[in-house]
């Protein structure tokens, strides 16, 4: 299958310059990145996709085998960079898809020029023996999976404001809310699972590429000490904390989480 047309791929920009790969979250798609594509097309090649099973990706290539885990996406990830003869690129994954592209660094380095894990979170539940707080006792996650199997469109109504985090822009949770719900609640409902109940911490280390990590300084789904973490845990690794309140600056502040990608990106990782 076309890797092109698997994942809605769309390449804007410059051509033969630095490649910046935008990758989405949970529930969302690449239009997500609408307001930070103006500011990085200037002096990037920009990559947008959709995650198999979201957007206007083949809904046909998805099946529960290959995405139960992020492996399966951190597959597509790198299928994607070979196959569209990208060179090194710097991936940029929001929420979810940071420990995307810490799986396929991992695996890949060559691929990455560096990676800007933005709002990330290696594992979303809290680890008191481990002294880890992820932000969600194991209860929270049990019942959140339990909502959205129970009510996927209520769920989804009921947390995206929660997870927008700008409750004077209600906009913004409107628009979160729509995305979740233009999402196949049946692939929706895997996706979540795979989302909230990894645990990925052990593999931070393996990380070898230049790496920014960009926290926001309010964010009820990955708190601060969650950046913290993972800061410390990737070898070299920077650490940003954006003035942007939530779990979705490129939407909530736009122009200062392009800027950021930028600086990175334009200094080589």
């Amino acid at each position: 299958m076309d890797v092109r047309s698997r994942n809605h791929v769309t390449v804007t920009g410059p051509a033969g310059g630095p490649v910046v790969m935008l990758a989405h979250g949970f529930g969302c798609d690449q239009n997500m990145w609408r307001l930070v594509v103006p500011a990085l097309e200037k002096d990037f090649t920009v990559v947008l996709f959709d995650h198999v099973g979201s957007g206007k990706s083949d809904p046909s290539a998805w099946t529960r085998e290959r995405y139960s885990s992020l492996d399966g996406y951190a597959d597509d990830v790198l299928e994607l960079c070979r196959e569209l003869a990208l060179g090194p690129v710097t991936f940029v994954g929001h929420s979810v898809s940071a420990m995307m592209g810490v799986l396929a660094a991992a695996r890949e380095p060559e691929a990455f020029a560096g990676l800007v894990l933005l709002a990330p979170s290696p594992c979303f539940v809290d680890d008191p023996d481990a002294g880890y707080r992820g932000g969600f006792s194991a209860e929270d996650i049990d019942e959140l999976l339990e909502s959205l199997d129970a009510n996927y469109l209520g769920w989804s109504g009921a947390m995206a404001p929660v997870i927008m985090g700008n409750p004077e822009r209600p906009e913004l949770g409107e628009e979160l809310t729509n995305s979740f719900c233009r999402a196949d609640p049946e692939i929706a409902r895997v996706f979540a699972r795979v989302t909230f109940l990894s645990d990925n911490r052990q593999d931070l280390a393996r990380v070898s590429v230049p790496t920014l990590v960009a926290q926001c300084s309010r964010d009820a789904i990955a708190p601060p000490e969650v950046g913290a973490f993972v800061h410390a845990q990737i070898p070299g690794s920077r650490l940003v904390t954006l003035n942007a309140t939530g779990h979705c600056p490129q939407l909530a502040a736009p122009e200062e989480t392009a800027a950021a990608i930028a600086a990175f990106a334009r200094a080589g990782g």
